[in-house]
Order: structure tokens, then sequence, then C-alpha cells
């Protein structure tokens, strides 16, 4: 799979530099590429935000409807994040259903949400088994350089921080997008560091050719300081060392990148 992507040769240049702790772009191995937030590009959302990573560029929309619990769940509302990747944004990507690297973007990114409990799903309930308010979160590369996980995480945090609410009349069952003034509820933010193993050290936000000279890929979501969501990717292992080191590195990162949420 490296061998189509990138020649042996850069293989080894990227192995070289992250183990003299100077990346092909310049970057020492705990370092971010410089992030540029843009949010309201979306005139039909009810949130939207741009995330620009390095060369990394992710897009994510906020849509809210109203629709009727899951039978488990009578007076809990719904949150669902999804994930799709288009060919104008790398050519290694495929029109049509969502692959298994779509699918794991989404759910990567969603588990950071989920589990920090950004919003609680029962403040969205308008009638206890009857209506309830949906929340999607849809989000698209635009250009994939590596590390959507936490662009997408970015991405998917200032489009909700922005985001305004429909009202809805119970009697009537009319939604009405006019006006909308209340902030969605949410109770917390959380961010996400993706950290890449190439040879036996760990690079923060890896680009697209670093990500293919990786053997391990491991994502820490963080809410205030504190680890909510882990997620390990690709075939090699990780020691406990290296792990633990990620998960400082992380929470220390964390503090970064919230200040570009507003």
């Amino acid at each position: 799979m490296i061998s189509e992507i990138i020649s042996n040769l850069e293989l080894s240049e990227i192995r070289d530099a992250v183990e003299a702790n100077k990346r092909l772009d310049g970057r020492k191995n705990d370092e971010f590429r410089d992030i540029k937030i843009e949010t309201g590009v979306i005139a039909k959302a009810e949130g939207s935000a741009v995330v620009t990573m390095g060369k990394s560029k992710v897009i994510a929309g906020v849509k809210i409807s109203v629709g009727t619990p899951f039978n488990d769940r009578p007076n809990e509302g719904v949150l669902m994040v999804n994930a799709e990747l288009s060919p104008m944004a790398h050519n290694t990507f495929e029109a049509g259903r969502p692959g298994e690297v779509a699918v794991e973007l989404a759910r990567v990114v969603d588990r950071s949400i989920r589990e920090a409990g950004v919003m609680d799903t029962k403040k969205l309930c308008i009638e206890a088994g009857e209506a309830v308010w949906i929340v999607n979160i849809d989000f698209y590369p635009l250009n994939a350089d590596g590390n959507l996980f936490d662009a997408g995480t970015l991405a998917a945090m200032a489009a909700l921080k922005t985001a305004k609410m429909p009202t809805y009349d119970k009697e009537t069952k009319i939604l009405n997008r006019e006006n909308m003034k209340n902030a969605v509820p949410m109770d917390c933010t959380v961010v996400a560091s993706t950290f890449a193993k190439i040879g036996d050290k760990m690079v923060v936000d890896p680009t697209m050719h670093e990500e293919y000279a990786s053997v391990a890929r491991l994502t820490v979501g963080i809410r205030d300081g504190n680890i909510v969501a882990l997620q390990k990717g690709g075939n090699g292992g990780l020691t406990s060392e290296q792990i633990d080191d990620a998960l400082t590195r992380a929470i220390k990162h964390s503090k970064n990148l919230l200040k570009h949420i507003k």
C-alpha cells in the first residue's frame, strides 16, 4: 500500500526526518501545523465552519430537524456525526457510499464528542416519546493532507458553537427557521490530538504521507484537560511508554487547540 502512494525514497526521508526531530515540512515531532477557523460559511446550515490545518481543509455543517425518539430513549434527542470523502479532496477517495475510511473518520470524531458529553441529549427532548430535536453534524474534507480526525473535530465544535436552534410549534408541528436566536445546548467543548508512530517516534498532526509511512495511529479526545476518548488505528503496536507520552502531549496541545474555537 505504501509503495503505491509514496516511493521508498520518500519513505526513507520521512523516517530519517522524524528520527532527527525535523520533519520534511520543517516541524518538530510535537508541533501542529498552522490552524485557521472560519465560521458561518454555509447559509442554509444552522451552524457551519471551515478548518484549515496546514494543507488539510475540512468544512462542517450543522442541520437541526424534528423527529421521533428511539424507542429505548423516549426522552432523548439524537446527535449524529457523518463524514463524506470526495475524490476532489484526494485521489485515493472514491465517490459513492461511505467506505471504510469515511466510516472510521465519522466514528472517531463522534466518539470524542459523545464521550465528552458535549451535548446532553435529554435537553433535545420536545415531548417524550413523541418529538425530539435531531442534530446532524456533517463534515467533508475539501483537501486531504492528513489528520482529518483533529480537523474534523475542530470543525464540528466550531460549527456547533455557532449554531442556532429553530423553533417548533407542538400544536401545529411547524418548524420555523426564521430569526433563530437560541444557541444549541452544549455542556462543554472537546478537541482531539492525533499521533502517528513512525519508526519508534510519535509525531503529532501527521500529514497524509506521514500517515502512510506510519505503522500505528492514536487519537486522543480531551475535555477540560481530561482524557475522554481513545482510538487506535493501524496494524502496528504501541508501547505503554509511547501511549503515556501521547496522552501527556495531547493534554498539553488541548489548551492551544481550544484557543482556536471561539
